[in-house]
């Protein structure tokens, strides 16, 4: 045994490189391989919090297939239920992490999303209301904030997350189907995954680390005892873990973080004002590139802040502040975690040439006035909160940076609901252009009583014809 313990050793010293070896250390001997978590799980575990949330929604429960016959409805009504429909209480169930001493708390958007009442239960079982400070529904995160008088609480210190390696071992700390807080350990299996589809900024940590329905909101930790990720989704057929959970990167929560210290409740990004594509390896031959990588330019806004820095359609940007850029989400990270006003290199590719340039970060500009304005009447835009697009509007709904026209901003109760997404761009109605608020509601004024709308919604053109 001792001789294959030895040779095991030898084997482990000959793949390790001097430099590796002396920054992270690998199992030598079976008393290294019997080591324990124990100590980080009780430095960072009284940080991770439960998060139950309260939301109360309409109950069509009383709905029978029946009243889906236009003979009954005609009796009933549209509703399909006997009645008023009932109001009934729908429970939320997350996690979070204490990130200052003073009661500052991190989750996730939608464990808190809608609710009314929040509770925080920390580590050792005591309740405490939260008030929500911020939400961000692009970064799928918000910061709570609970008064816990003349007490420091237990906090986790944000790491780097660009630091972090695959293979590197991470621990998850959560409340999983909410069985009280656990732990489960694993490795980074991968980084920048950029096709999760669970919020604006594609670019996750993925684990092995077993994350399950509760865990959102909970803790990603370092050996070192640093939080690196905020644990927000799982990829599963069955609801359960199968070893790939995805974090958000504390690079990114810092800066809802520090949005939510600063007092504000919006939080305002760089801009690039760009539309951009991933180079595929046919446009990578194309542009005589070695292989494919970086984010084409396909289009500049006139007030891009590339534009003033000397970028044209058709470059590729490789590298922000010494970054590797792989692909367009990628860039979209590295610009969202870059404050604005900052002066960052941009590397890129022109032509077969690699150059780089000083790109000045800048917000969205506001170029006409939003003029958020509610619709009401009797309209199928009822409800609907209607704005003038600028490139901020765009950009806080993740449009074109040239769209330009009204957007449904926000939908609330109303008609609106039934026709109409948050983004959605109306472009006419009754065969008049919709070029600003005030048009449309000149048009609504009219009262016509048959409507025909059309809308541009993801770059598809819908066209609505509704009945007074």
């Amino acid at each position: 045994m001792r001789i294959v313990t030895a040779l095991l050793s030898a084997i482990l010293l000959a793949a390790a490189s001097p430099s590796s070896m002396a920054d992270k250390a690998v199992p030598q001997s079976q008393a290294d391989v019997q080591l324990s978590f124990a100590p980080i799980v009780k430095r960072t575990a009284p940080a991770v919090v439960n998060v139950y949330s309260q939301r109360r929604a309409a109950s069509r429960e009383d709905r029978n297939r029946y009243f889906e016959d236009p003979f009954f409805r005609r009796f009933f009504g549209n509703d399909g239920s006997f009645g008023r429909p009932r109001e009934r209480v729908q429970n939320s169930l997350g996690s979070g992490v204490i990130v200052d001493p003073a009661g500052l708390i991190v989750t996730n958007n939608h464990v808190i999303a809608g609710g009314t009442d929040i509770t925080v239960v920390l580590a050792d079982r005591r309740e405490f209301e939260a008030r929500v400070l911020l939400t961000d529904e692009r970064t799928d995160l918000a910061v709570l904030k609970i008064d816990v008088p003349d007490e420091a609480l237990p906090a986790l210190t944000l790491g780097d997350s660009d630091a972090l390696e695959v293979g590197d071992l991470v621990l998850a700390i959560g409340n999983p189907f909410g069985v009280g807080q656990t732990v489960t350990s694993g490795i980074v299996s991968a980084l920048a995954r950029t096709k999760v589809g669970v919020s604006d900024y594609q670019f996750f940590v993925q684990t092995d680390a077993a994350i399950n329905p509760g865990n959102s909101g909970g803790a990603l930790v370092s050996m070192s005892g640093e939080l690196i990720g905020i644990n927000t989704a799982i990829f599963s057929r069955s609801g359960g873990s199968i070893g790939i959970g995805f974090a958000i990167p504390t690079n990114m929560v810092k800066t809802v973080v520090a949005t939510a210290e600063s007092g504000s409740a919006a939080i305002k990004r760089p801009w690039l004002g760009a539309e951009l594509q991933d180079v595929t390896p046919d446009i990578a031959t194309s542009l005589g590139m070695a292989r494919p990588e970086g984010a084409l330019i396909v289009d500049l806004h006139p007030q891009s802040p590339l534009t003033k820095s000397g970028l044209k359609r058709g470059d590729v940007i490789l590298a922000i502040e010494g970054k590797p850029i792989e692909n367009a989400q990628e860039l979209g990270y590295r610009v969202a975690t870059t404050a604005i006003g900052a002066n960052t290199i941009v590397e890129y590719q022109r032509k077969g040439d690699r150059r780089e340039t000083q790109v000045t970060m800048v917000a969205a500009p506001e170029t006409v006035d939003r003029s958020d304005t509610l619709i009401e009447g009797r309209n199928p835009l009822a409800g609907l909160v209607a704005a003038n697009l600028s490139p901020a509007v765009a950009d806080e709904l993740g449009l074109p940076a040239e769209a330009s026209g009204v957007v449904a901003l926000k939908i609330g109760k109303g008609p609106a609901q039934r026709f109409f997404k948050r983004g959605d761009i109306i472009l006419e109605v009754n065969g008049t252009p919709v070029d600003s608020v005030e048009t449309l509601n000149r048009i609504l004024a009219g009262d016509e009583g048959f409507w025909r709308i059309a809308i541009n919604r993801g770059g598809r053109v819908i066209k609505l014809a509704v009945g007074g």
